[in-house]
Parts: C-alpha cells; sequence; structure tokens
C-alpha cells in the first residue's frame, strides 16, 4: 500500500495563509514579569484554544506540531481548484470560538468570515427520495410530512423537543464540567425522571431511533450523527441523540474551508506575541523529580518549562511515543476501544449530477444497519452511507462553473489486525464512485488514490492513533467519564484536544482547550 503522507507535508503554512510567520518569537520584554513559560504539544484545535487562553493570561507560551500547518485535523491539501479541506466540514457552537477570540480581546468575525448556512444538509436514499433539513424546525416538519407524512412530522417534532432538553440537560454538568463524575450524570437522571428510558445505560440510539420514528429513513438519517463522534448507532447510547439539537441550532461554513479557522487562531496567538513552531517533532515530555520540565525535540534540543500541555491523542503517551516517563498518564486509552476512522477524498473536479448538491449532502445505503455491522467487524463496508461536501456551494452560493472542491468521507474501521487489506484503495474508489454514479453524481476528472486518506494515512498523521479520528469509543453511557481529564496524575501535564473530555468535534476540542487553560491557572493561583 503506498504511503501517502507527502501529500500533507507538502502543505506549508505560508503558502496557504500569506503573511504567518512560522519563527515568530516571545518578546519577553513586553511582560512586566516573569511569566509561566509552558510548552504546548500538538497545535491542533484543542491546543491551540489552551496556547490563545493561556498567553492572553500572561504565559508565556510555545506551541510545537510536527505538521507543516496547524489545525491538526482540520487540515487541507492542494488541489487545482486552491487548498482542499480534508479534516472536518461543519462548524457548530459558535459561540465557543466567539467566547475563545472575546478572551484574547477580540472578535471572531474580524478574523474569519463564518457564512451561516440554513441548510443543514441534502439527504438522498438510493429509492430516489430527498430531504432537506435546516434550522428552521416548523420547514423541517413541513418537509418531513411531505417526504413521509403527517405521523412522522409530528414524531420529528417531539424528537427535536427531547434532543432539546437532553443538550440542555447535560451542557453544564456534562461538556462545560472540567471533571464529570458518576454522581453527576446519576443526578441529571435522576431529576429528569421522564428521559430514564435514554439514559438507560442499556439504551441505543438506532434502537431508541426506531421508537421514535416509524419511517426507516429517518431512523437512518438521525442514527447518523453518532459518527459525528466515532460511534456506530447500533451501539452509541440513546443519549448522542442530544447531537441533533447542537446542528439544528446552526451551523457555519467557513470562508476559504474549515482550515482557515485553524490559521486565523494561529495568526491571533502569534499577535499576541506567541511563539508558533511548526514542522518541529517533540520526541519526548520530560519530567524531573515526577513533574513535567520540558520536552525534548526530534532534533536533540531540550526546551525547559514550568508546564506542558499535551494536546495529541492520549494513546500516544500510554504507549510510550512521547517518552517511558509519562506513558502511565491515560493508560486506559491504550486498552479503551478505539472511535471510528474514515477514508477521506479531498480533490477537485467538475461535478454532473441529475440533482442539485448542497454545500452538505448525505447518500445513504440501503441498509441502516449493515454498513455498521460491517465496521464493527473491522471490514470496509460494500454499501456504505456517504457524505460529500461541495466546498464552494452554499445555499447563497451560486454553482461554480469550473473545477469546484470536494471532500467526500466514509466511515472506516480504526486499524486492527484485520485491516488493512492490499486493495484498500481499488475497493474504496470503486465502492464510493460507483455508488455516487447510481445517485447520478459523477466527477470529471476521476480523482485519482493519491487524494485519499485511509486509517492507515491518519496513523501515520498522528501517531499512536491507531488511525482513529475521535479518541476512545463513545459507546456505553458511562463512555464520557472514561476519557482523559484535562490534569494528569503528573504535576505540570496537562492534557487537550478531541481524545480527553468533553471529547470529538471541533468545539468539543476547543472546550478541552479551555478545561486545560483554567485547571492550569488554578493549580498556579493555589501553588
Amino acid at each position: 500500500m503506498s504511503d501517502h503522507s507527502d501529500i500533507y507535508v507538502s502543505i506549508t503554512l505560508d503558502s496557504l495563509v500569506p503573511g504567518v510567520n512560522n519563527s515568530t518569537m516571545f518578546d519577553a520584554d513586553k511582560m512586566k514579569e516573569p511569566a509561566t513559560k509552558t510548552l504546548v504539544v500538538g497545535a491542533g484545535v484543542g491546543g491551540l484554544a489552551a496556547a490563545l487562553r493561556l498567553q492572553s493570561a500572561g504565559h508565556s507560551v510555545m506551541l510545537f506540531d510536527t505538521h507543516p500547518w496547524p489545525g491538526g485535523k482540520m487540515r487541507a491539501v492542494p488541489s487545482d481548484a486552491g487548498p482542499v479541506d480534508a479534516g472536518p466540514t461543519v462548524l457548530t457552537m459558535r459561540h465557543v470560538f466567539d467566547d475563545l477570540f472575546a478572551v484574547t480581546g477580540a472578535r471572531l468575525e474580524d478574523h474569519v468570515t463564518l457564512i451561516a448556512e440554513p441548510l443543514l444538509a441534502r439527504h438522498f436514499w438510493p429509492d430516489g427520495s430527498m430531504l432537506d433539513l435546516t434550522i428552521d424546525t416548523d420547514q423541517n416538519a413541513d418537509a418531513i410530512e411531505r417526504f413521509a407524512g403527517r405521523l412522522s412530522a409530528n414524531e420529528f417534532r417531539r424528537f427535536t423537543a427531547e434532543a432539546t432538553e437532553l443538550f440542555e440537560m447535560f451542557r453544564a454538568p456534562m461538556m462545560e464540567n472540567a471533571d464529570p463524575r458518576v454522581l453527576d450524570l446519576a443526578k441529571v437522571s435522576l431529576t429528569h425522571p421522564k428521559h430514564l428510558l435514554v439514559l438507560s445505560p442499556l439504551a441505543k440510539l438506532r434502537a431508541h431511533l426506531a421508537r421514535r420514528f416509524s419511517d426507516r429513513r429517518l431512523v437512518q438519517l438521525f442514527g447518523r450523527y453518532a459518527t459525528y463522534v466515532g460511534g456506530s448507532p447500533l451501539a452509541a447510547p440513546a443519549l448522542l441523540s442530544l447531537i441533533w439539537h447542537a446542528e439544528a441550532s446552526g451551523v457555519w461554513r467557513v470562508q476559504g474551508g474549515m482550515h482557515a479557522l485553524a490559521h486565523a487562531l494561529a495568526e491571533r496567538f502569534q499577535a499576541m506575541g506567541g511563539t508558533l513552531r511548526l514542522a518541529t517533532p517533540v520526541a519526548e515530555i520530560v519530567t524531573t523529580k515526577d513533574r513535567a520540565s520540558g520536552v525534548t525535540l526530534s532534533s536533540g534540543d531540550r526546551v525547559d518549562a514550568d508546564v506542558v500541555i499535551f494536546a495529541g491523542d492520549p494513546r500516544a503517551l500510554a504507549t510510550g511515543l512521547l517518552g517511558s516517563s509519562v506513558s502511565p498518564v491515560a493508560s486506559q486509552a491504550k486498552s479503551e476501544d478505539r472511535s471510528l476512522s474514515a477514508r477521506v477524498w479531498s480533490f477537485a473536479a467538475r461535478a454532473t449530477s441529475n440533482r442539485p448538491l448542497a454545500h452538505h449532502n448525505v447518500f445513504f445505503g440501503a441498509s441502516a444497519t449493515a454498513e455498521f455491522e460491517d465496521l464493527a467487524g473491522g471490514a470496509m463496508p460494500d454499501d456504505p452511507t456517504i457524505y460529500l461536501c461541495a466546498e464552494d456551494r452554499g445555499t447563497r452560493t451560486a454553482t461554480p462553473e469550473g473545477p469546484e472542491r470536494f471532500e467526500i468521507i466514509l466511515n472506516a474501521a480504526p486499524l486492527t489486525d484485520a485491516t488493512p487489506r492490499p486493495d484498500e484503495e481499488d475497493r474504496c474508489r470503486q465502492t464510493t464512485f460507483q455508488t455516487l454514479a447510481r445517485f447520478g453524481v459523477t466527477f470529471d476528472p476521476a480523482p485519482p488514490t493519491s487524494t485519499l486518506a485511509t486509517p492507515k494515512t491518519f496513523e501515520t498523521l498522528f501517531p499512536g492513533s491507531a488511525g482513529s479520528l475521535y479518541g476512545q469509543t463513545p459507546h456505553g453511557m458511562t463512555a464520557a467519564l472514561k476519557r482523559p481529564r484535562a490534569r494528569t496524575a503528573i504535576k505540570g501535564l496537562y492534557l487537550a484536544g478531541g481524545g480527553t473530555h468533553p471529547g470529538a468535534g471541533v468545539p468539543m476540542a476547543a472546550l478541552s482547550g479551555k478545561h486545560a487553560a483554567e485547571a492550569i491557572l488554578q493549580d498556579h493561583v493555589s501553588t
């Protein structure tokens, strides 16, 4: 199997965002008193959020990343139509980023252009049916009534109300709580008895949705939200139905692509005096007398610090990739099952479609369960659900006349002894584009396999992840409680990123950075 990492490392920060200086150094003369020296390992969204908050609080922050781009999985690859996203495509919970920029004395809208997208996604089924969902509940109910009848419309309204209540119930005690406990979960459950069935440890999302919707297509549609955090609707807790509320509350497109948000965060960090060192791998986190005291770079250079934040996949620590002294940290990440991975196509081409494509498009397989049964066994599904992001299209955007940028995502199992097969790329190419052709979507030119990223690619890009994109599995009612927290047993060492609490997803990773920064500031005051 060929290694595609060269198409990623060829992208430099300067080539994507002119004016960003990778070598900007911190000017200590700007500080009125000696600042706490903080090193952040990993410039993903979690690392960037923690670095921004601590720099604004007066720390002297140096941020390292192995890759030549900021953003981690929020990355881009080159194409004939310009940089094309190869990671997250959906921005929800915008208030998390409004707050992050506000902490630094800035406004989000002054650093990145966000375009509200009222059309959340256009959904297609093999039987020819199609359904648009928007941010408007009444519009959705009307569309569902035309799509599946009045009963389904009424079921949707009840489901939406339930998802909203669940989201509000768990926002403060779980997502915004840096260290949730079983008692927090039990308290929420006991104080909302009407939701006890949803909160039961045995309640799975697929079965829950089957009780909520009489039309199997809607069960399939809302079950897909489990994949947003790397889960299967067959095994994920019913509680994950609350993800619908997060998306229905608003989705934004980032002008230039999602990776532009990462660059905006990096630029703001540097403008505040922070040091960003890209293409600078960290070989080891150093401890002295059971306390984190700095890092050793792959070049052999040692950088000392008062505080170290590891903002990568915690499994990299647990498997000893950052040194034996920190391998006891997040030991559960080594033994817990991994979340899903993905196979991702990122390319530019001219598209022909029988029906107009929206910005976000979902093409469902014939079976709502076969795909996830295959994934559970580590196999590539024969009849997958395919997500297609037409990055240059939107509700208020005209269809491009020339080549346009596309990102196509298929769910995949993380790396196991059974994967990958030698013919993985060819099978994925055939499955992806033959399936889309049956829906009437074709591309010219057809994307080469060099534009495909696989679980093996992600393990290469993010060592220790086992190819998983979301850290530990979200399966099980207490899965959220098993994720590593910001504080670790080693003094001076903290964690951030999508593999730590509160979990995967762009806003969740940013919240993890907030939790880490707040823990550091609290511990510093306490000391």
